[in-house]
C-alpha cells in the first residue's frame, strides 16, 4: 500500500473515530439514521461522504428521512449531500422525489446533484425526464440537466429513447435522438438510424442539428453521406456548420467539391473558418 493510500485510510478512520461512527450497528436503527442524517450538514467534505456510506449501507430504512431531508432542509450542504445518497440507496421509490429536488430546488447544485441521481434508475427515470423537457414552465438549465439524464441512460432504455425520438415536442425529440449514441454504435438498430435520418430533414432546426451532429459521432453510415452533403446549401448557418463539422469528423472525401463550392459564397465567418478546417483535415486525412 503506497502512503498516500496509507494517510486516506488514516484520515477516513480518524474521521469516523471523532464523529463517533467507529463502533456504528451494521444494521442501523432509527436512532442511529437521524444521527447519519445530521451528519450529512458537516462542513468536512470528507466527513460527508462517510455519514453517506454508512446512509447507503442501511438502505430503504433511511429513506423517509433522507428524502426529507432532500426536499425540507434549509441546510442547502445537507440537501445536496442528500441529494447524491439516494444515489448510494439506489431505490427507485425515491425518483419521484428526485425530480421535485430537480425541478423546484433553488440551489443548481442540489439540482445537479438530483439529476446524477436520477440517471442511474434507467428506464424507470424516461417519462419523468420527458415531462420535464415537455414543459415551459422550467429553466433552461434544468432542460440541460434532464437532456443529459436521457443521454446517460441511452442504450440502457433504447425503446423508451426511441419512443421519445418520435415525440412530437422538439425538446424531447432533439434530446432523445442525441440520447441514440451508443445504442446505435453499439447495436447498429436500423429502426433507430432510421429515426435519426428523419430527424436530419425535421422541420425543427434544433432536431435537425441534433441528427447532423450525431451522425458525425457514428461510423460512416453510407445512406447518410448524401443527405448531409445536402445540407450545406441550408438556408440557416447552424445547420450548415453543424453538417461541416460532421463531415469533417467522419472524413468524406466526397464531400470536398461541394466544400469547396461552398466557401466561394459563405458569407457567416464563422462557418467559413470551419469550412476551411474541414477542407484541410480531408485533405490531408489518410483513407
Amino acid at each position: 500500500m503506497n502512503d498516500d493510500a496509507k494517510r486516506k485510510l488514516t484520515t477516513e478512520k480518524e474521521s469516523r473515530e471523532v464523529n463517533g461512527l467507529e463502533n456504528i450497528e451494521e444494521k442501523s436503527n432509527q436512532e442511529n439514521i437521524t444521527f447519519l442524517i445530521k451528519g450529512l450538514s458537516d462542513k468536512n467534505g470528507l466527513v460527508r461522504r462517510i455519514y453517506a456510506e454508512e446512509l447507503g449501507k442501511t438502505g430503504k430504512a433511511a429513506l423517509p428521512e433522507l428524502i426529507n431531508a432532500l426536499l425540507n432542509s434549509k441546510n442547502v450542504i445537507q440537501r445536496r449531500a442528500a441529494a447524491k445518497t439516494l444515489k448510494l440507496v439506489k431505490d427507485p421509490s425515491a425518483l419521484p422525489h428526485l425530480i421535485e429536488a430537480l425541478t423546484n430546488d433553488s440551489d443548481p447544485v442540489v439540482q445537479c446533484s438530483a439529476a446524477g441521481a436520477i440517471a442511474i434508475f434507467g428506464e424507470a427515470a424516461v417519462h419523468h425526464l420527458v415531462n420535464i423537457l415537455e414543459s415551459q414552465g422550467h429553466t433552461e438549465m434544468q432542460h440541460g440537466l434532464a437532456t443529459w439524464c436521457l443521454a446517460f441512460i441511452g442504450a440502457k432504455a433504447p425503446n423508451s429513447i426511441k419512443k421519445a425520438a418520435q415525440s412530437k415536442n422538439t425538446n424531447v425529440k432533439s434530446a432523445a435522438i442525441s440520447a441514440l449514441e451508443d445504442h446505435i454504435r453499439q447495436t447498429q438498430d436500423q429502426e433507430a438510424i432510421q429515426l435519426v435520418k428523419n430527424s436530419i430533414n425535421d422541420s425543427a432546426h434544433n432536431v435537425q442539428i441534433e441528427a447532423i451532429r450525431l451522425v458525425g459521432k457514428l461510423y460512416k453510415i453510407e445512406a447518410l453521406i448524401p443527405i448531409l452533403i445536402s445540407k450545406l446549401k441550408n438556408k440557416s448557418p447552424e445547420i450548415r456548420q453543424a453538417s461541416v463539422l460532421s463531415l469533417m469528423q467522419l472524413n468524406v472525401k466526397e464531400s470536398l467539391n461541394q466544400l469547396k463550392e461552398l466557401l466561394k459564397v459563405e458569407k457567416n465567418k464563422k462557418v467559413k473558418k470551419i469550412i476551411e478546417l474541414a477542407i484541410k483535415k480531408i485533405n490531408t486525412e489518410k483513407i
